[in-house]
Formats: structure tokens, sequence, C-alpha cells
């Protein structure tokens, strides 16, 4: 009698799906140079032949985790809450009160995963700088507009620079993930948030 074989087959989309997402986790953990293949597959279960499928080379994939997996979790994150609030100020601190209560070991231990690798990228791949620079030039953009419409609502102080503002808000909140992943320390991290918040305040009307 013969027996019929059912090979299991993979879902395209699914496999790339799950290689952007332990490549993620694997950038995080140990940067993107020093990012093994090899643990990445294992982490999937996934083919080499496969992963190469999807992405030619180790640095393809990298920058499909700046575009696909960084910056929608930005969107997520910062953006969404500004569309969902007409008053900035109280977008902002909302937010940054949700950092500060969610810390935890795992922040200052990997840091931040857009900073991370601006940190160590820019200055060797201008297309992964590049590609860098466009999801921090959006989320200046998102934050500016949002003030500019604070003012025009009466919300946020008219002597304010929306965009200066916004510039110095995501620089205060990546110099927060810095320190506080350099210093070990959680505390340092929520301090420094907490001052920031005293300034969002200090921009409403």
């Amino acid at each position: 009698m013969a027996i019929q074989v059912i090979r299991k087959t993979r879902n395209p989309e699914q496999t790339r799906s799950d290689l952007l997402k332990a490549a993620y986790h694997e950038i995080l953990e140990s940067g993107f140079q020093a990012a093994s293949l090899e643990r990445i597959l294992a982490n999937t279960s996934v083919s080499k032949g496969a992963l190469y499928h999807h992405f030619g080379t180790k640095r393809e994939l990298g920058l499909a985790v700046v575009e696909e997996v960084i910056a929608p979790q930005l969107a997520t994150r910062w953006f969404a809450p500004f569309a969902e609030h007409d008053n900035p100020i109280t977008s902002l601190h909302r937010i940054l009160e949700e950092k500060i209560t969610a810390a935890d070991e795992s922040v200052i231990r990997y840091g931040c995963p857009l900073n991370n690798l601006i940190q160590e990228m820019s200055p060797l791949d201008e297309e992964f700088r590049r590609g860098l620079q466009q999801i921090l030039e959006r989320w200046i953009t998102v934050m500016a507009a949002a003030l500019a419409e604070g003012q025009n609502a009466g919300k946020v102080r008219a002597d304010v620079q929306p965009r200066d503002v916004a510039l110095f808000i995501v620089a205060a909140i990546e110099g927060c993930v810095g320190l506080g992943k350099n210093a070990q320390s959680v505390e340092a991290y929520q301090r420094g948030l907490r001052q920031l918040q005293v300034y969002v305040k200090s921009l409403a009307t």
C-alpha cells in the first residue's frame, strides 16, 4: 500500500515576519555587527536557504528590521497617541508617564533599538544612516505638527517653536535611555524622564 507523505509548507509571509522578529531581538541583544545569523535561524527553525530567499545579505536583513520593525514600533508608541488626544501636552505627559511606570531592567540592559543602531551604524554605513535619520525626522515632524496644532487650539504657548522643541524632546528621550543604559540604573532613566515631564508641562498655556 502506498504511503502518502504530507509535507508541511511554510507561509512565505510568516517566514519573513519570523525572520524579522528574530533578527530584531538578536540585534537588540548583540548589536548589528555582532548579530549571528545562526542564532536567528535557530530561533525561527528557518533554513538558511529560506533566509537568503527573503534577504540576500545580513545587511539587507538589518535594513529591513529598521524599516519594517523599528519604524512601526515608533509609530505605535509615539505617533498614535497624538492622534488620540487633541492636547499634545497631555499626550506627551502620558507617554512619558507610561515609560516611567513600565521601566524595568530590560530598558537599561538593551537601551533603545533606534538609538543603538544610530550609535553603531551611522558612522559605518550611509544607507543605514539614511534609514535611521528618516525615522528620527518622522518622529520630530509628527511631534512638531502636534505642538503646532496645540498652539492653534490655544493649548501650547504661542512663543514655542514646535520643531525646535520636538527636536529637543526626542534628543532628551534618547539621552535618558542612553544615560540609564550606561549607568545600568532604572532610577537614573526615570529621573531624567521626570524632569522632561516638568519641561513638557511648561509648554502649556
